[in-house]
């Protein structure tokens, strides 16, 4: 057991029976009244966010969280298949346990977090950025770097991500996987 003492960023909690990561949290020590620790939550199984405000010097239960690398083979309707690179072992998980599934490319190494005490996968984390080909985009205009503007592009995974206007069908560009957002064209 620890006590609110104890919070850091990215601890792994047991908050109403679901495994949580405190994403920020602020101990506030106002003139009147007991401390308390203002904290924003992030359920690990739903990847939802929430605010949530604990009295100071509560107990908590703290999670063992083991992270290990695994490397993407296909997906098979609402399954996704995973192979630990070590001993080979395959395992499945639904979609909803994946940060960004639109973004998985065949032979890319994720992180899958296990709850230490019964080994159950919690979440899978992809890299922060991938790379990944354009399929399809309207026709880029040449020169037209000045503006703002973004139009749709088809990547191959089946995504569709907002592109600036200069990127053309073929081009290799880097995503964003926590927002979605096109971060930069791939040099050769």
């Amino acid at each position: 057991m620890a006590t609110t003492a104890d919070f850091r960023n990215g601890l792994c909690i047991e908050f109403n029976g679901e495994p949580y990561t405190i994403v920020e949290f602020q101990h506030v020590k106002p003139g009147k009244g007991g401390a308390f620790v203002r904290t924003k939550l992030k359920n690990l199984r739903t990847g939802r966010v929430i605010p949530n405000t604990f009295t100071a010097g509560v107990k908590i239960d703290i999670l063992r969280i083991e992270r290990r690398e695994y490397q993407f083979l296909y997906a098979d309707g609402e399954a996704y298949y995973f192979m630990h690179n070590e001993d080979f072992e395959q395992i499945s998980l639904p979609k909803e346990l994946i940060d960004a599934p639109q973004f998985l490319k065949e032979g890319m190494i994720c992180e899958i977090l296990f709850l230490a005490d019964n080994e159950q996968p919690i979440s899978c984390e992809l890299p922060t950025h991938v790379e990944l080909e354009v399929t399809y985009t309207e026709p880029g205009e040449r020169g037209n770097t000045a503006t703002n503007t973004l139009k749709p592009a088809t990547v191959e995974t089946g995504a569709i991500v907002r592109v600036p206007l200069f990127i053309n069908t073929g081009e290799i560009i880097r995503i964003d996987t926590r927002t979605g957002d096109y971060v930069e064209r791939v040099k050769d």
